[in-house]
């Protein structure tokens, strides 16, 4: 068995799994669908390939939320056409996106799947995106390979967070981190609720997602950049006055 890890952190990210028309949400973590996306795009894996697309469905994920990311919301403004051609109205849509968000992602899988996916993903078919065009990844997405469950990998790597983000946390020692898994990855977990992110087909005809299990636990890594501040010294800089 082994995983792949990814380091999902850019400007913007979109994780939407319940969108209709002229919204666009976001959910707080990656999908299963965008991530299995994302590995189909990196294959050349065409929209309308559904038969392919389900060779990835047997991949188990666990997700790490390393940092905690804002959401914003865009607006865009469309054209609604009549048959004719002629135009009959403009209408405003909404998008949502995390800003400045950090996860550490993991594909765990057999040897042979896993090991082709790392090939493609270090040269990818199609451009790769965190759930949505605008969103392109990062030149350093890409962490590695490993012997391993996904979750034994989550649960090892340092933390990923941005410097910035560390060090407002500078007195904590430790971090409390979120993990979200396939039931498979984390079956111990009694936190589980259900998400349709299950990819079926990503066809412009009709896309279409199965529902999910997800588990959920919280796990504690080590802060690189704590600072103590229960530190005491024995000198006594109004004692060295006194003498003087």
């Amino acid at each position: 068995m082994k995983t792949i890890l990814m380091k999902f952190q850019g400007p913007l990210q979109s994780y939407g799994t319940d969108s209709h028309f002229e919204t666009r949400h976001t959910d707080d973590h990656p999908s299963k669908g965008a991530v299995l996306g994302l590995v189909a795009a990196a294959l050349g894996i065409r929209r309308e390939e559904t038969v392919k697309l389900q060779e990835l469905c047997n991949l188990r994920m666990v997700v790490r939320v390393d940092q905690i990311g804002q959401m914003s919301r865009e607006f865009q403004i469309a054209a609604k056409y009549k048959k004719t051609g002629d135009h009959e109205r403009n209408y405003v849509t909404y998008r949502y996106y995390l800003e400045d968000a950090g996860f550490l992602v993991a594909l765990e899988g057999e040897d042979a799947l896993i090991e082709r996916i790392y090939e493609a993903l270090k040269r990818p078919y199609f451009q790769l995106f965190y759930g949505r065009r605008s969103c392109p990844v990062n030149y350093d997405f890409l962490l590695g390979i490993y012997e391993g469950t996904a979750f034994d990998q989550i649960r090892e790597w340092p933390w990923i967070a941005a410097d910035w983000y560390c060090k407002r946390r500078s007195r904590q020692e430790k971090i409390r981190l979120d993990v979200y898994g396939d039931v498979a990855c984390m079956p111990e977990e009694s936190q589980r609720v259900l998400r349709r992110d299950q990819p079926v087909s990503f066809s412009q005809m009709g896309r279409q997602h199965d529902l999910r299990f997800e588990s959920h636990k919280s796990i504690w890594v080590l802060n690189p950049n704590y600072i103590r501040t229960d530190l005491q010294t024995e000198h006594d800089a109004f004692a060295a006055l006194m003498e003087e």
